[in-house]
Parts: structure tokens; C-alpha cells; sequence
């Protein structure tokens, strides 16, 4: 199924334990894979934002729904970031795709580190990456399920009534065109398709894990704007100093960062 205008190919996979894993694919079909994870809420159709640059960058990419968001079942009762490489193995090897470029936007990143643990990744780029443990409003409100599910159900319909402005805000404070805006939109609303569990999920983790100590034995470069205030950067510059990352920040905030500099993480990530 192609989603219009978006240059999405949508299909899924059955997992060995029979949940469904609903995933788009874009970009350049020729092209070196590249698995980009979406942040928190988020979907397969946040690969909209992406499918021109990757053409661009030569690349092919991979947009899963996280157990949970959009079409993907939920996961098992416990499962969390460190689980996800098993089920994308899964996927990759069904896609016939031994090892990929990995790309983890926001609530993404943790995700897209622990399929680089588990050997599957060449490169790994980290764009406006959480930094668990998170100290925000949301990962507070994760130790209060209901109360979170409360603010994502009231954040939709409010969306719906009024247009995607609202959802677009929670993200940048700049202008962006019809068709990002629109995006993002499709982003959101697709994301809480069934409701908000997997944000209350992932939130929760987000507060109360951390990372490794360790980043993969891979390359790894972060992509992080200076005015943040969703994921801010100083746990990621702490990050980069304890390892063999690297860092550019950009000028800009939390979406503006993936605005600017999608097309050169991608071509980056998707290098040998």
C-alpha cells in the first residue's frame, strides 16, 4: 500500500511469535538500506519527511512502527528498547538485509543504539536523540499512566478540530511548509492509532533506564540542535565526551535539527 503524496510503500511482517511488524519503505529502491526509528509518539509515516532526501542521498529506507504505534501489535508484557533488535532481525532477514545504516530520531535513538549492539548496524546516527535517564514532563507523567494517555487522547482531538499547527508546535517554534506540517500531522495521528501505551511505555523506560556504558563498537555521530528544549544537549555532549562519537550541533531546535540535517545523515549513515 503506498500512502499518497509521501512516496511510502507500506507492508508488513509476521514475527515468529505472530505479532504483526508494519513497516514503509522509501527513497532510492537501489539504494544502501537504511532502518530510521521515530521518535516518541511516532510511526512509519514519519519516513515522509525523509523518502526526498534519502532519494537524494541514494539511499533506501526502512521505517518500522515500534510494537505498539500505527499498525505494529503490542509487545510483550516487560519488552523494552533492549528487545527490539530481536524483532528487526526478524524483519531484516524477511527484507533479505544482512546489516543496515541505523537512524534514530528523538525517542528513537535508544532503539536505534540497541540494534547496533546487536551487531546488525554499520553506522549509527543519532538526530535531537533522548539521552536516558530523562528528567521531563512526559517521563514524569509516565510513572502516572492515565494521566499521560489523558494528555495524548486530548492532544489528538484538538489536532483534529483545529489542524496540524497544534502538533507541529510541540516540536519546532519555526514556520515550515504544507507538506512538513502535514507530516508531522500524519505522524502524530497514525502513532496513537490504537491509543497512547506504547508513549506511556517508552516514557517510562526513557525515565527510569539508562544507556550502556558502553556505545557500539560501530561509528556513531550525533546530529543535535543547540536550542532544544525537548531532548536538551548536554547529556548528549556528556555522552560524546565518554566515547568515540562525534557531535554537530546545529542552530536550531528540536525538529529543526532533522529539518536541516536529514540529507547529510543520511548519506552518512548510509556510507560502508
Amino acid at each position: 500500500m503506498t500512502s499518497p503524496g509521501s512516496g511510502l510503500q507500506t507492508d508488513t511482517h509476521t514475527l515468529s511469535d505472530g505479532r504483526t511488524l508494519s513497516f514503509a519503505t522509501g527513497g532510492d529502491p537501489n539504494g544502501r538500506p537504511v532502518v530510521v526509528h521515530h521518535g516518541t509518539p511516532g510511526s512509519r509515516l514519519f519516513g515522509a519527511l525523509l523518502a526526498e532526501s534519502a532519494t537524494e542521498a541514494g539511499v533506501r529506507i526502512l521505517v518500522p512502527d515500534r510494537p505498539g504505534y500505527g499498525r505494529s501489535s503490542p509487545p510483550p508484557a516487560g519488552w523494552t528498547w533492549r528487545d527490539w533488535p530481536n524483532d528487526l532481525a526478524e524483519l531484516l532477514d524477511a527484507e533479505s538485509i544482512d546489516r543496515a545504516g541505523v537512524v534514530g530520531f528523538s525517542g528513537g535513538g535508544p532503539f536505534a543504539l540497541a540494534v547496533a549492539n546487536g551487531g546488525r548496524a554499520t553506522r549509527v546516527g543519532l538526530i535531537s536523540t533522548v539521552v536516558p535517564p530523562t528528567e521531563n514532563a512526559l517521563s514524569a507523567l509516565g510513572s502516572v499512566p492515565f494521566a499521560l494517555r489523558a494528555v495524548f487522547r486530548l492532544s489528538k482531538a484538538l489536532a483534529s478540530v483545529v489542524g496540524p499547527a497544534p502538533v507541529v508546535s510541540q516540536y519546532t517554534d519555526r514556520s515550515v511548509s504544507d507538506s512538513v506540517a502535514e507530516a508531522v500531522d500524519a505522524d502524530f495521528h497514525e502513532a496513537l492509532r490504537r491509543d497512547a501505551r506504547a508513549v506511556e511505555r517508552e516514557n517510562r523506560a526513557f525515565a527510569s533506564a539508562s544507556f550502556d556504558p558502553a556505545l557500539p563498537d560501530v561509528p556513531v555521530r550525533f546530529w543535535h540542535g543547540t536550542r532544544d528544549e525537548n531532548t536538551p544537549l548536554p547529556p548528549v555532549r556528556t555522552l560524546v565526551r565518554e566515547s568515540a562519537a562525534t557531535l554537530t550541533t546545529v542552530e536550531t531546535d528540536h525538529l529543526g535539527t532533522l529539518l536541516d540535517g536529514q540529507r547529510d545523515a543520511l548519506e552518512w549513515t548510509g556510507g560502508s
